[in-house]
């Protein structure tokens, strides 16, 4: 025979479970929030992209307005002056750098390289940059633009 269990009068079947008190369970959740916090904090922020877009633009439009621009002496243009020969590379070059850096905000570095030279800084390896290139009648100009 069973024997059945009985209930005095009024009470519930929830009356008999186990409850968690609500002390408990705001803890519980405190922990789980505190946890995800430190997670995120412990991972950091994500790695620069590769290609950085802002950077492709200040290259192209530094390229863009020094193809545009007249010549100081001779050529069609100013970067064509820059790549006809040595000789107008080497007189040209200071006047390239300054226009450059008028063109540039302060807290990039550039370098601009030609078949005869280049002017600017020396990119350091794993820099994230952005580039553009120009093709002159005498050669390719190619433009780079990085933060320090």
């Amino acid at each position: 025979m069973s024997r059945r269990r009985e209930r005095p009068e009024g009470s519930s079947i929830a009356a008999d479970r186990g409850q968690l008190s609500m002390p408990i369970v705001e803890a519980g959740i405190g922990v789980v929030l505190i946890l995800s916090l430190a997670g995120l904090l412990a991972l950091g922020t994500p790695a620069p992209q590769a290609d950085d877009p802002q950077l492709e633009v200040y290259a192209e439009d530094v390229a863009v307005v020094l193809a545009e621009e007249p010549p100081r002496h001779g050529g069609t243009t100013r970067l064509d002056e820059l790549t006809r020969s040595r000789d107008s590379f080497e007189r040209e070059a200071p006047a390239l750098e300054r226009r450059v850096e008028a063109l540039l905000p302060e807290n990039l570095l550039y370098r601009i390289e030609t078949p005869h030279g280049a002017v600017g800084f020396e990119r350091p390896g794993g820099a994230v940059t952005g580039a553009a290139t120009v093709t002159t009648q005498h050669g390719v100009v190619r433009v780079e633009v990085w933060h320090p």
